[in-house]
């Protein structure tokens, strides 16, 4: 198919960002990212603006030779040596990563039981086990039982309605936060724009560095939504022809655009979350931990608004962390599955096989997650170490980008100058922060 021209005829191809937003405004924003202005203050905002900015050309780049290729994201890793047997040193590492996303997604499931349990409490205290545990299990079933069927055009449209509830109130409240007592200044934002990092928040700031924006996970499952919605299906095989060359050109232009949107989105829900974090519990040296965590994070709502924001607050709260379940379930069935085929289990291409194993993972996965919760039960830790098994995991990713993109990619689809000198920037960031993780987690540093 002819790519469109111009953002007008472009909009009804948009698609794969929006499902990434959905994942992205979601664990990293509502629960790291304002746990990082509680304990940091403004001092960060420009780490914040950074992260969310930084990955966005690596995550284009992968995407750029999905769409030349017609292959996902982890069989290009495999692509990569040295190999253990049929796996790549980069899809081990993948696996590690997603072992404790198992935590990280389980976080996320648990703040949205916790939310509901609140809001509608079942079986005595609203934070007492009985309830926790029945939300659980109700919120795991309901998930299973939307997503089953594993629908393009259902999860696209699912994950719209949830990112624009949330993003749109939340926004509208950090800016109304200068006319309320927790007023915060321009010389407040100004303070948090200078590259500084306060003693006690360096933990906190990899993680949320880590986890907010495009992570490890959001980049690598971008290529499987840009397969689906038909970027590389209506570019065709590669067949060397001026007219292929054209057409590969103008749907990776449609997935800029679709790239760019998702950025504009998610960032602005994250400034939004921080500065919410900054000004309201940073000021009252409040800290969401544990199970109290959908709790303190309300008092950004009632502290601003009164008491009766609560309600609003948690009915949020279920949208922005529901998102990322919405996107997280689909995203990482087909993953897991993915993986399957490189080791030799799954026949990738058998469409009907293929979509028979991401079914059961759309069982499995939420069980799972709401069994780690319901062992840990302490959301933000459990994210936290999601976010830096993320940051590690980014590096390697860097890694395999440069490599489709020297060996893969056909050279007439690459990047401008400004894109070009923009990816090497994304790149160095990136890898600094995984050589930092490293050796965090190896008590070098």
């Amino acid at each position: 198919m002819e790519p469109p021209v111009g953002w007008a005829h472009s909009l009804k191809h948009l698609g794969p960002g929006l499902i990434l937003s959905a994942s992205i405004v979601g664990s990293g924003e509502l629960v790291a990212t304002t746990a990082l202005g509680a304990t940091a203050g403004f001092a960060l905002l420009w780490l914040v603006i950074f992260s969310t900015l930084v990955k966005v050309a690596v995550q284009i780049e992968l995407a750029r030779w999905t769409i030349s290729t017609g292959e996902p994201a982890l069989t290009g890793y495999n692509k990569v040596g040295p190999h253990v047997g049929r796996v790549g040193w980069i899809n081990i590492l993948w696996t590690i990563m997603a072992l404790s996303k198992i935590l990280q997604i389980g976080g996320v499931l648990g703040g949205t039981a916790l939310a509901l349990s609140i809001l509608l409490p079942l079986g005595g205290d609203p934070l007492g086990g009985v309830s926790l545990a029945l939300w659980t299990i109700i919120l795991a079933a309901a998930s299973i039982f939307m997503l089953y069927s594993n629908n393009y055009s259902l999860i696209e449209k699912g994950a719209t309605v949830l990112v624009v509830i949330f993003s749109f109130v939340t926004i509208l409240i950090a800016l109304g936060l200068p006319f309320t007592p927790f007023a915060y200044s321009s010389q407040d934002v100004m303070s948090g724009l200078m590259f500084t990092i306060p003693v006690g928040a360096l933990g906190a700031a990899i993680a949320m560095f880590g986890i907010t924006g495009v992570g490890a996970d959001e980049i690598t499952f971008y290529t499987y939504w840009c397969v689906e919605k038909g970027y590389a299906r209506y570019v065709g095989p590669n067949d060397g022809s001026e007219a292929w060359k054209r057409r590969a050109k103008g749907w990776i232009g449609v997935m800029y655009k679709d790239a760019m949107l998702s950025w504009f989105i998610y960032t602005f829900g994250t400034v939004a979350f921080f500065i919410m974090g900054a000004a309201v519990l940073h000021t009252q040296g409040l800290a969401p931990k544990g199970n109290e965590m959908i709790t303190t994070l309300s008092r950004m709502y009632t502290d601003t608004l009164g008491e009766w924001a609560s309600a609003l607050f948690l009915v949020g709260a279920v949208a922005v962390l529901g998102s990322t379940l919405w996107a997280a379930i689909p995203s990482w069935s087909r993953m897991y599955v993915n993986l399957l085929s490189v080791i030799g289990v799954v026949n990738w291409k058998d469409s009907l096989q293929r979509t028979r194993w991401i079914r059961g993972f759309t069982v499995g996965l939420p069980i799972v997650w709401g069994l780690a919760f319901l062992t840990i039960q302490s959301p933000v830790v459990m994210i936290q170490i999601g976010g830096i098994a993320t940051g590690i995991f980014l590096l390697a990713v860097v890694v395999a980008v440069w490599h489709l993109r020297n060996k893969e990619t056909d050279p007439a689809l690459h990047g401008g100058g400004f894109f070009n000198a923009a990816l090497v920037v994304s790149s160095i960031a990136i890898a600094l922060l995984g050589v930092y993780s490293v050796l965090n987690v190896f008590g070098a540093i």
